[in-house]
């Protein structure tokens, strides 16, 4: 109905990226009817603004950190909503009767839905900015819900679904834990009558159930961003005066969040000549993604990680795989991920290793592999990302 999708940035640098400063977002209310979290990214813009210069943790991380809030992807779908209800209302989907979370390419399997002006809408904002990490806001449910939301039957599970694990299933855990942790009615798991426990407050997408087409998944694949779901409240669409509960039990968990953006290792690649270099893979060894993440065009990277001991892989088309080990310590330095610089020992000339690499195509990467879930078999996913490089080279 010709409504914005407003986004506030928070940062030192609101107006543009700065080098060195990872991007973060919430998006909220993309079911028109689940509105818990589209007040409370609008208490957090509140927060965060006021205590700027007052409190220190929240200065730190706005002065660290480019927060985007869109507090509502679905502003028809909310003014839909006629008569208010905790479990659905029309008002779930946009004005074409479209669920939005169903309406993004799958990598598992085709999707038909005609793509909606929303979901196009964010597909484009994803290219403009260099996202890490983000979380989408939902209500129905009190859990952290983390990738994959699709994969692929394992028979061997009967009717039970087997979990769908992403190559980076550990990061993925600690962040649905370092929010539900931060709840205390969500890290309880069972608050909900008539809906499942969830152990910790966190569960696999796919485990709690297959999902076609969802915002999550999409993020992770094709725009080089984690996002897990955060369901904050058993009913969709609470009264009025529930508010400021709701508030008080997220508060702690959103700044948690936004602060885990800072996990893992960042820095540019560049050339013998100082030249950032764009369009480079830098992907860790053994935790390759299917569509492989590359430095923007100030050649930086930024990969989420937990303490330990990594190798980087570095590669530039038509070049031999530059590696570079890395430890990631315990107690990493606050609101920073650790910093490597790489120098790419070109060979030949700068003009022709430059050209852009193609993007990968939206169509269901993982369909061809047998039946099982996506990286819980570490061999069938390399010999995909073997198949798929070759296949589009």
């Amino acid at each position: 109905k010709g409504r914005n999708l407003w986004v506030l940035v928070v940062g030192r640098s609101p107006k543009e990226h700065r080098i060195g400063i990872p991007e973060f977002k919430y998006v909220a209310n993309m079911h028109g009817d689940e509105t818990v979290g589209r007040e409370l990214l609008l208490h957090l813009i509140d927060y965060l603004v006021t205590n700027d210069g007052k409190d220190l943790e929240i200065t730190r991380l706005i002065n660290s950190t480019r927060i985007h809030i869109m507090p509502s992807m679905n502003p028809d779908g909310f003014e839909a909503v006629k008569k208010p209800d905790c479990f659905y209302t029309n008002g779930r989907e946009n004005n074409n009767f479209y669920d939005l979370n169903r309406n993004f390419p799958d990598a598992f399997e085709f999707n038909n839905e005609s793509r909606q002006p929303e979901t196009v809408a964010i597909m484009e904002w994803l290219k403009t900015e260099t996202f890490v990490l983000s979380a989408n806001l939902h209500g129905g449910a009190l859990v952290a819900s983390y990738p994959f939301d699709n994969g692929v039957s394992d028979t061997a599970t009967g009717t039970l679904h087997s979990r769908s694990l992403t190559p980076d299933d550990d990061v993925f855990q600690y962040l649905a834990n370092a929010y539900a942790s931060k709840n205390v009615n969500m890290k309880k798991g069972d608050q909900c009558k008539n809906k499942m426990n969830f152990p910790n407050g966190i569960t696999n997408g796919y485990s709690w159930y297959p999902l076609k087409g969802g915002m999550q998944d999409y993020n992770y694949i094709w725009a080089q961003c984690f996002e897990i779901t955060l369901e904050l409240s058993c009913c969709k669409y609470p009264r009025e005066e529930k508010l400021p509960f709701f508030w008080d039990s997220n508060k702690a968990s959103l700044i948690e969040y936004i602060k885990q953006v800072h996990l893992g290792i960042k820095g540019q690649v560049f050339d013998q000549k100082g030249n950032p270099l764009p369009n480079v893979i830098v992907e860790v060894q053994d935790r390759k993604h299917i569509c492989p993440y590359k430095t923007n065009k100030f050649g930086e990277y930024y990969l989420l990680l937990l303490p330990g001991s990594y190798t980087l892989n570095v590669t530039v088309p038509g070049q031999e795989p530059h590696l570079t080990k890395v430890i990631i310590p315990k107690k990493s330095q606050d609101f920073s991920a650790l910093k490597k610089d790489i120098v790419f020992p070109l060979r030949g000339q700068l003009d022709s290793i430059l050209v852009s690499n193609p993007s990968c195509p939206m169509i269901p990467l993982y369909s061809i592999l047998p039946s099982h879930s996506a990286a819980t078999k570490p061999s069938l996913f390399l010999f995909l990302v073997t198949l798929f490089h070759i296949l589009f080279k």
